[in-house]
């Protein structure tokens, strides 16, 4: 199934969530995406623990359809872009310079979060700037941790945000963006992550729901 998008307004301000658990401002060209943990696998492999190969080139395939669609002025990662120190693996970083190399004109900027500080600074060859949270852009106030920050929307990332669907005989947890009144959170992006909070929506909350490639709208509370 084809990739979809659900335009949502948040604050007053659109927002392109994409089934691709990222989401993108019309207004400004810019393109969000938290928690793509690059290199994730490799850490678990270098820790003693066998792991399957593909997930740094999954992640940018994705990034690759997301650009191709939504053709943003620039990219911004909320916050753990890389897992740990290990993560510095030729192979993986070699796939992020070609990349790179692919979408040279695109402006990249990185919101350090808690990995990102552990991992260590990026190869400059990557050429993604590095700024602290929060980083203001338009309305929008870019940050890894979710946080309140006066005179703006905050955007988030770090929680992995989840939300448990059940039925009398089954559940599943699906990725899923959630905004409420003074900070939003994005989905982990990266492909070989967990997720966290699973309950129910907080007053106020809006919940959309990532399933088979489509974004849904909870229902009102």
């Amino acid at each position: 199934m084809k990739p979809s998008s659900l335009t949502v307004h948040i604050a007053g301000h659109a927002l392109v969530l994409s089934s691709l658990r990222a989401s993108f401002d019309p207004v400004l060209r810019c393109l969000f995406v938290a928690d793509a943990h690059f290199g994730k696998d490799a850490v678990f492999r270098a820790r003693g623990i066998p792991v399957p190969i593909g997930s740094t080139a999954d992640n940018l395939m994705r990034l690759d359809v997301l650009i191709a669609e939504f053709d943003p002025a620039m990219l911004v990662f909320l916050g753990d872009l890389l897992h740990a120190r290990e993560s510095h693996v030729p192979e993986m970083l070699d796939a992020l310079h070609a990349w790179r190399a692919r979408h040279a004109r695109l402006r990249v900027v990185l919101v350090e979060g808690n990995h990102d500080r552990h991992a260590g600074a990026l190869p400059s060859t990557l050429a993604i700037e590095s700024v602290r949270e929060p980083w203001l852009v338009g309305p929008w106030a870019l940050c890894h941790l979710p946080q309140r920050v006066d005179g703006a929307y905050a955007l988030a990332g770090h929680v992995h945000p989840v939300y448990r669907i059940t039925t009398r005989t089954d559940s599943v947890r699906v990725p899923c963006f959630r905004f409420g009144i003074e900070c939003g959170v994005l989905p982990a992006f990266g492909s070989f992550t967990g997720g966290a909070r699973e309950e129910g929506r907080a007053a106020g909350e809006k919940v959309f729901l990532v399933v088979q490639e489509r974004v849904i709208e909870m229902g009102s509370a």
